[in-house]
């Protein structure tokens, strides 16, 4: 089945049922309760132990001594958030298992920052990415980089922590505003005072009950569907097994390749050049424990996207065989998975909830990853540079008020978000404009020797100029014509794969739209591309720049901030270069570094 082709819901004709509403038993409370206890419990005893011996690389860097596998964990869960729980299932349920094939994105996706962007990261024993751009390039490529990362991270944090508390006000009755301060309190607590290690070490504990939440939602609605193989059936009865849609078109919202090729650029913007990703590399005791904590990360993320998309398969199968009340009906897709928990785990005192722990516990990894990469570019990317005499007590101190700080911005960010209405769509998309020019920047120094400081700073401009100028094109155009996107059409936003479902489909309607022409079409394209287009218009921008400013002549290029390939490709290029007589320019172009 084609995803593209399909234009509605699957819900089955609305009955009188009245609206699933939370009957929280006190089992379902002390559940709850349990995990924020525990997650501000892990960060204390992390803060507190060794307490007046903290540097502040402990703080912002766990001391370089992590092991394989909490930093695995830890870097699936920094944007397995809960929407990813909410939106992957509605994606599946709405529109079939294409989305599945984002798995085939993962491969690359990481194997690539494990052999490119962690061995140099590592070696220059980096604790923010963006030290990077000033050793390849100069100070000020490094703060526009800072910069650029803090906008994304701030927008993105406000709007991560308020939409699943409305969407769980909606369906269980929780005061949005108390969810919310809730997870800022106790997220900001345990980030401020236990730094990277405690940050690292209550993901692992989240993860786990994600992924048991999760669980449980398949095991209990399998089983009162007549098992996984019925739940199976029903959905390819119904063509929502989905076939191989080998569609090049990149204007069409989901097809194999938009799903496995731009999908590899989506991961490597978020696992590649990502500062809470490579925090946590870098935080590593070595570079080979770095590099296995990436590989291990690949089949948990496969773990995960299959879990997500096994819920919405149980979801379709149990709405063909029980009613589906009206007011679900009419709910947002960012509810449906709720409004379906809530009915399919009644009766089960616990199990709500654990679900409802699940999604904070997708909450409250993602948001304190965000307050911890942000106090540590802050620190060591906008104070460090400027009072290099800071003494280490006061450093300390600085960073933990930054990590209050942020939180503080944080909560002040979900206000935002509340008030935003239709220009919520603005916000949720400014994320993923972000990321691609970001991931075209270091990618321009890693790989391409000619590139200077000027070609640097001009690329990353256009790329960000090109990124607006489609989305926020995309979201007027919508606007004006008084509707969102439609599946076919695809979406302006390119959040992190794991978290674009949520957002599309809440602003997405069931209806499709004609096919645009013109500059209206290039606003069509698909959300999965925007990473790849963005990156490669920084890249090709920057080395046309560098090349008409002189390149590189000059100025020193460090090696260590180039990627020497040790392949057998690699090899016999160098050995080709080193044997045929080359122009002088070519020297300057970086083939003998090879």
């Amino acid at each position: 089945m084609s995803v593209g082709a399909t234009t509605s819901a699957p819900l089955s004709p609305a009955s009188d049922t009245s609206m699933v509403t939370s009957a929280f038993s006190l089992v379902d409370y002390v559940v709850f309760i349990l995990l924020l206890v525990l997650s501000l419990a892990i960060g204390l005893y992390h803060a507190c132990r060794g307490w007046g011996r903290h540097t502040v690389g402990r703080l912002l860097m766990a001391d370089r001594q992590m092991g394989c596998f909490p930093v695995a964990l830890s870097l699936l869960a920094t944007f397995q958030s809960a929407v990813a729980i909410l939106g992957v299932p509605s994606e599946i349920y709405r529109f079939g298992t294409q989305y599945w094939f984002l798995g085939c994105s993962y491969f690359l996706g990481l194997l690539i920052p494990a052999h490119i962007f962690i061995p140099v990261f590592y070696r220059l024993h980096l604790t923010s990415a963006y030290e990077y751009l000033e050793l390849r390039f100069n100070k000020i490529v490094r703060v526009c980089g800072t910069v650029t990362f803090i906008f994304q991270m701030v927008i993105y944090m406000g709007v991560v922590l308020y939409v699943p508390s409305l969407a769980l006000n909606a369906v269980t009755g929780f005061d949005p505003w108390l969810s919310v301060l809730t997870l800022g309190i106790v997220c900001t607590l345990y980030t401020a005072l236990g730094g990277l290690k405690a940050v690292i070490w209550t993901d692992v504990f989240q993860t786990l009950i994600m992924i048991l939440g999760q669980l449980t939602v398949i095991i209990v609605g399998s089983a009162k569907v007549g098992g996984f193989g019925h739940v199976w059936d029903v959905a390819s009865q119904h063509g929502y097994i989905s076939g191989i849609e080998l569609d090049p078109d990149p204007f069409v919202r989901h097809t194999f390749w938009t799903l496995a090729i731009g999908g590899i650029f989506m991961m490597l913007s978020l696992f590649g050049v990502n500062q809470a990703q490579v925090q946590r590399y870098l935080s590593s005791r070595t570079e080979k424990a770095a590099i296995l904590s990436c590989y291990a990360v690949f089949p948990c993320q496969q773990l995960v996207l299959c879990i997500s998309c096994l819920i919405g398969l149980v979801m379709f199968a149990y709405y063909k065989e029980y009613p589906i009340s009206i007011q679900q009906s009419q709910a947002a897709p960012d509810q449906f998975v709720l409004y379906f928990v809530m009915d399919l785990l009644k009766g089960l005192p616990g199990l709500p909830g654990l679900f409802v722990a699940c999604i904070f516990s997708g909450c409250l990894s993602t948001i304190s990853s965000a307050f911890n990469s942000l106090a540590t570019v802050t620190m060591e990317d906008l104070i460090r540079p400027w009072y290099p005499q800071l003494s280490e007590g006061r450093a300390i101190m600085i960073s933990r008020l930054l990590a209050f700080g942020y939180g503080l911005l944080c909560l002040g960010m979900a206000y935002i978000s509340s008030q935003l209405g239709p220009v919520l769509q603005a916000a949720i998309s400014i994320f993923g404009m972000v990321g691609g020019p970001l991931l075209g920047l270091f990618c321009l120094g890693i790989f391409f020797p000619c590139a200077n400081p000027p070609g640097a700073i001009v690329g990353l401009l256009a790329g960000l100029i090109m990124a607006f100028w489609i989305g926020i094109g995309n979201i007027m155009t919508n606007m004006g014509s008084g509707t969102a996107p439609s599946p076919f059409n695809g979406s302006s936003f390119s959040l992190p794969s794991n978290l674009t479902t949520t957002y599309m489909n809440t602003l997405m309607p069931s209806t499709t739209r004609s096919r645009p022409a013109g500059l209206q079409r290039l606003y069509s394209l698909s959300y999965l591309w925007y990473s790849a287009h963005n990156s490669t218009t920084v890249i090709v921008v920057g080395l046309i720049v560098s090349l008409l400013t002189g390149r590189m002549r000059g100025r020193t290029l460090n090696p260590r901030t180039r990627q020497v390939c040790s392949y057998p490709l690699c090899r016999v290029r160098k050995a080709f270069y080193s044997t045929v007589p080359t122009p002088a320019s070519m020297g300057t172009w970086g083939w003998s570094t090879y």
